[in-house]
């Protein structure tokens, strides 16, 4: 029973044994030779394959063609049916050489300008002369009449060597640069080159991995912009991450011959990670090398089985030596059965024309989106004509010219302290590391809030911008905004109405005010009299009127009290007269005594009298302590003085000159007031050009040097003063504005730069900024040390005024008191004299009234 079912078993067995055939790769690089061994294993599992394909690689570097050539001849002994590599325009040559003495098919899959017919090579990559025939179309179809060709060596200047015949028959002018490293390892030299020549169309031929280098370094330098438009003509523009440059406006177009994301090349992403031992979520993308490889290795596995068993004696191997004659006799067949088929690959068509070169396949042109690239045109090689259509790439662009994320940003400055200055470094500092500064700070602050990227670029003549009033053009930082060299402009530039209506400005990040700056307040020197110095000159004439008009009073209160008039001898019972203790000099004395706290031996007696002398000491005792106090701190405090103390006192004298920047926001702020103060500040000004400067340091140091105020802005003079300690400023603000950034008129980005702004201010950031650059950085401390103490000033009648009403108050009701007690003593002798009250008062009056008599007759 076993033995009949092994007799039937074996044959069947017999009959599904796969045959071998080993094809080699040469490979520099480990992602194809990964990608090699994942399609041999992918088409080994075909189920109705006769056969297997054994892979054999051997790496090789870029340019060492000895190896090369080892790796070669190490294949051939091993017996190898076909030879793909390596893509290396150094070693491939000699290994096509190799393969057509042994007549080994030869599979290469990158650019090669020296592919010739009826040779055993086969190469999938398109003909680079058809390539330039496209490129040729594309910057006719662009209307490109100058352009600039950037190209990276030997081979791809020979790449766009065919682009010179637009020059030639078209006119095109067309400039060659190559991109050659500078000191710094950089190609920043040659970009910057561009951007002065104010050239916007470019090419750019250089491999992938230096078109990443030079995409990133021309942003930073300013050349991705809605100014600027480029040909990348890599086919490998589809694996680069350009999401640094979607919402850059830039206008940038490339080629492809297949769409790394398409499914197609996608569904061997997962097997090539793992063969190259990456993560499964790395961001991988195939490159046209890489998909050609896949197309040559399954193409040729198809012509293989075409030749069925048949002919399998035709497709027996064997080992071949480089230093033997054997050959293998029908690789030209397989090469020409090769080049007859129609095949359908990752990469499109593949067919090859009766020359051998490969041809009706199809470029796709791709625009840089906020999408990202986007397919907005196809050329077919056979047919030669190119459609393009942009509207499509029009509508996906709208939004980017309203969003600052991933733009890059010319950012116009000065270098002012401490807004914007070159770093006091030794090493060596190119782009955006050479300057700090607030402004500097500020614009990195947007920049990580809002998602842009910026360069900056210095303003040469330090002009932030002015209006010529005869031509009516700008000048400085404002006609950069304006001409479109600068999308920024950040400095202490004032938000002034003639400059809003050139240019669009941004909230304020800063609030400021004119003012003056000049010299410290030199102190007091000592004086004879500086005992007078705690109460100012009213109070010590108030004063003196007080004194007088309290003893003229008491005088007179002493005059109308009865109790007042008293014996001169105490022992006589009935006096003939009477007298008053307080005449004018006794009156006089009593007050001044009281004045100088020493009393005298005069005492009142009358209610009046005592009430009015009361009041009068506690005045004193006001007068005499707050003098003691003021001017205990004249003589502890130090008392500073200036020859002015506002803008009104300066304009009004002639001693002391003043000025301010010429052909500044300050100079026009005086220019076009209305004030009259102002007036006469312009006028002088204008009648003597010698006082204005040239910028703030050469003010600074007139005012150090000079007898000279100089007017600026207030947040420059606190900079100032930080930092010179023999300046301050005087007065207060004399105006209420702001600076601001500027950009192009109606630009997009306003609202957003704004709104960043005003977090900025919210979050305190602003503030932060300000105290590190005004007084910590450069020196800040320099003249914060040191605690400004309060000065002395005299007393006002402000300040005393209401001692001096109670002193009033009190002498009033002293008075009153006097008149009434008068009154009774004289209604009490009318009643024992028998005669009127009011002819009894008018006879105390008229004796009153006659100062001279200092002695009353008793009736």
């Amino acid at each position: 029973m076993l033995l009949p079912l092994l007799f039937y078993c074996l044959p069947l067995s017999l009959a599904y044994q796969r045959g071998e055939y080993r094809i080699g790769g040469l490979f520099h690089d480990r992602t194809q030779e990964a990608a090699f061994q994942v399609i041999t294993d992918e088409l080994n599992t075909n189920p109705n394959s006769s056969f297997d394909l054994v892979a054999d690689t051997f790496g090789v570097s870029y340019s060492d063609t000895f190896v090369a050539r080892l790796g070669a001849c190490r294949l051939l002994e091993n017996g190898v049916i076909g030879i793909f590599g390596p893509s290396s325009q150094h070693s491939s040559p000699y290994i096509q050489a190799i393969c057509d003495h042994k007549e080994i098919p030869h599979l290469e899959t990158h650019w090669d300008d020296k592919i010739e017919r009826n040779k055993c090579v086969v190469n999938l990559h398109p003909h680079p002369g058809v390539i330039a025939r496209f490129l040729v179309q594309l910057v006719q179809r662009f209307g490109w009449e100058r352009m600039v060709v950037l190209f990276e060596d030997d081979d791809s200047l020979l790449r766009t060597a065919p682009l010179l015949d637009l020059n030639i028959y078209h006119g095109v002018n067309i400039i060659l640069r190559q991109l050659e490293l500078d000191e710094s390892q950089s190609y920043r030299g040659v970009l910057n080159a561009i951007k002065s020549s104010e050239e916007t169309n470019l090419l750019l031929d250089c491999s992938v991995e230096t078109l990443g280098k030079v995409l990133k370094q021309a942003q930073q330098v300013g050349l991705m912009t809605d100014r600027y438009r480029y040909i990348v003509t890599s086919l490998d523009v589809g694996v680069l991450d350009l999401t640094d440059f979607q919402y850059s406006g830039v206008n940038l177009t490339g080629i492809w011959l297949f769409d790394p994301s398409h499914p197609k090349a996608t569904k061997y992403e997962d097997a090539m990670l793992d063969a190259l031992g990456l993560p499964a979520e790395s961001l991988w993308k195939m490159k046209l090398s890489t998909a050609l490889l896949l197309d040559g290795v399954r193409l040729f596995y198809e012509t293989i089985g075409e030749f069925g068993d048949t002919q399998s004696e035709l497709l027996s191997t064997q080992s071949l030596s480089c230093d033997g004659t054997k050959y293998w006799r029908f690789g030209y067949t397989i090469v020409n059965t090769i080049k007859a088929k129609k095949f359908q690959g990752i990469t499109g068509q593949i067919q090859f024309d009766n020359e051998g070169f490969r041809r009706n396949f199809v470029l796709e042109v791709v625009e840089l989106t906020p999408a990202g690239l986007s397919v907005v045109g196809q050329w077919n090689s056979s047919v030669g004509e190119l459609k393009v259509d942009r509207s499509r790439v029009r509508v996906h662009q709208e939004p980017a010219i309203a969003n600052p994320f991933n733009r890059t940003f010319t950012v116009i400055t000065t270098l002012t302290a401490p807004y914007a200055m070159l770093k006091e470094t030794t090493a060596q500092l190119t782009g955006n590391d050479r300057f700090e500064g607030f402004c500097v700070d500020v614009i990195q602050e947007l920049s990580a809030m809002l998602g842009f990227n910026y360069t900056f670029i210095i303003q040469a003549d330090g002009a932030n911008g002015d209006l010529n009033r005869i031509t009516y053009e700008w000048n400085g930082m404002i006609r950069e905004i304006i001409d479109g060299n600068a999308d920024l402009a950040i400095a202490d530039l004032t938000i002034t109405s003639e400059r809003e209506n050139a240019v669009d400005f941004t909230m304020p990040f800063m609030n400021l005010g004119i003012s003056v700056l000049y010299r410290k307040p030199e102190p007091v020197p000592p004086s004879l009299f500086m005992f007078t110095s705690p109460f100012s000159t009213s109070v010590w004439v108030m004063l003196g009127v007080a004194y007088l008009l309290v003893s003229f009073a008491i005088f007179i209160m002493g005059r109308l009290s009865p109790s007042e008039w008293t014996n001169p001898f105490p022992c006589v019972e009935e006096p003939e007269y009477l007298i008053n203790q307080f005449s004018i000099r006794n009156s006089l004395w009593f007050t001044i005594g009281a004045l100088m706290q020493q009393g005298s031996e005069l005492a009142p007696i009358s209610v009046s009298t005592r009430t009015a002398s009361g009041f009068w000491w506690f005045f004193v005792l006001i007068m005499v302590s707050s003098y003691t106090a003021n001017l205990a701190a004249f003589l502890t405090v130090e008392t500073l003085v200036t020859p002015f103390k506002n803008i009104d006192e300066l304009a009004r004298q002639d001693e002391i000159k003043y000025g301010a920047k010429k052909k500044g926001s300050t100079e026009y702020f005086f220019r076009d007031s209305n004030l009259s103060t102002y007036k006469r500040v312009w006028e002088f000004m204008s009648k003597h050009p010698e006082v204005q400067v040239s910028d703030n340091d050469e003010g600074v140091r007139r005012v150090e040097q000079e007898n000279y105020a100089y007017l600026m802005e207030s947040t420059t003079i606190e900079y100032v003063t930080q930092r010179h300690c023999s300046l301050a400023q005087v007065g207060g603000l004399l105006d209420d504005k702001g600076y601001g950034i500027a950009m192009k008129k109606f630009s997009p980005y306003r609202n957003d730069l704004s709104t960043a702004i005003l977090k900025l201010q919210e979050s305190g950031r602003l503030t932060q900024l300000k105290i590190k650059w005004w007084k910590e950085k450069r020196g800040g401390s320099t003249c914060g040390t040191k605690k400004e103490e309060a000065e002395a000033t005299a007393l006002d009648l402000k300040n005393v005024g209401g001692v001096f009403l109670v002193l009033f108050v009190g002498s009033m009701v002293a008075l009153a008191g006097s008149l009434i007690e008068s009154a009774v003593f004289v209604y009490r002798r009318c009643k024992t004299s028998n005669t009127t009250f009011g002819e009894e008062l008018k006879k105390e009056f008229r004796f009153i009234l006659h100062f001279k008599r200092q002695v009353k007759v008793v009736k």
